[in-house]
């Protein structure tokens, strides 16, 4: 039977309402909701779940509480959300990227990521900058290679197997630079011991980083995006400087426990993806060198397995493991 122009567009209508209606009918959101952040307060992840919080609130007429869990390279408030109730009430803002590396690192992880956590959208995504403390007598990604080579560097990590750590481990195999890891709990303490000058390098996401760099407290030597941004023309790339097709960054992300209700799951795609494209919101990042980038649950699961495939490789050729 064919259906006529009419018929579909209001099937196609009643199709994206559906959602938003069952989830409504079935009385979700009824209480609170929390946004787990498994780093501390001051990182990327931190820096976005604060600024659609209130957005999202006001769209959901219910309080949405940020909550920083922090522990073990982000996987402490990765697993408290993989073994929360899957009813849509807690919320994982992270790391879409440092999370799918998580498996390859810990052997003794205490949850699957893949299994027990399910994608709603991806919101950011910032390329690390390549940062030394101002003392450096290094201006270029060669003079910090040969830097490297004549005195102890101590390269700043927000925590063993991160995505700031392969990225370091990624550029010090490709360019044979030598420096030595110093994990932190989170990206924000990273930061505050290289402008304190306690380590002398370390690459972290544009969106913590670049105000340091801003105020003259770090030292910025390169960005791990194939092409130059605008918001920073003037700073060269690292494929730019002798390491061809070199990206890397932080992909800043929401995910659900497996079983969330699908209407749920959509709705809250729906608003979160409104909440991180307010003109305000998606101005200030910008401003810090963070681009939106959204994605549908499906896509961001896809994006997640993709990424997991990646970084083991280059997990497993640095032999790169923490208990």
């Amino acid at each position: 039977m064919k259906m006529n122009r009419r018929h579909a567009l209001l099937s196609t209508a009643a199709a994206f309402a559906a959602p938003a209606a069952f989830a409504q009918k079935d009385g979700w959101p009824a209480k609170p909701l929390r946004i787990i952040v498994p780093y501390p307060p001051g990182g990327s992840s931190d820096i976005i779940a604060r600024a659609i919080g209130n957005l999202l609130a006001d769209a959901l007429k219910q309080s949405v509480i940020v909550e920083n869990k922090p522990g073990a390279n982000g996987n402490l408030g990765a697993d408290f959300v993989a073994k929360a109730p899957p009813d849509g009430y807690t919320l994982l803002l992270c790391d879409v990227g440092a999370l799918a590396i998580s498996p390859s690192v810990y052997p003794k992880l205490p949850f699957d990521p893949s299994k027990e956590l399910r994608g709603v959208s991806m919101l950011a995504y910032s390329p690390h900058l390549l940062v030394v403390h101002p003392s450096v007598p290094a201006n270029n990604l060669k003079e910090l290679v040969a830097l490297s080579k004549q005195k102890d560097l101590n390269f700043a990590i927000s925590g063993t197997g991160g995505a700031p750590h392969l990225a370091g481990v990624a550029l010090q195999r490709a360019v044979d630079a030598r420096w030595q890891y110093v994990p932190y709990k989170g990206g924000s303490q990273a930061i505050q011991d290289t402008v304190g000058g306690q380590t002398q390098v370390m690459m972290n996401g544009m969106l913590a980083t670049y105000p340091h760099v801003q105020s003259g407290k770090l030292k910025l030597l390169a960005v791990s995006k194939r092409t130059r941004m605008p918001l920073i023309g003037e700073v060269p790339t690292v494929a730019e400087q002798g390491v061809p097709g070199f990206e890397s960054g932080t992909w800043q992300g929401v995910l659900v426990p497996k079983g969330t209700p699908e209407a749920v799951v959509q709705k809250l795609n729906a608003e979160l993806v409104r909440a991180i494209r307010n003109p305000e919101v998606r101005g200030r990042l910008a401003g810090q060198g963070a681009e939106v980038v959204t994605m549908t649950p499906s896509e961001q699961d896809q994006f997640f397995a993709q990424e997991r495939k990646r970084w083991a490789e280059v997990v497993n050729a640095a032999n790169i493991r923490a208990e």
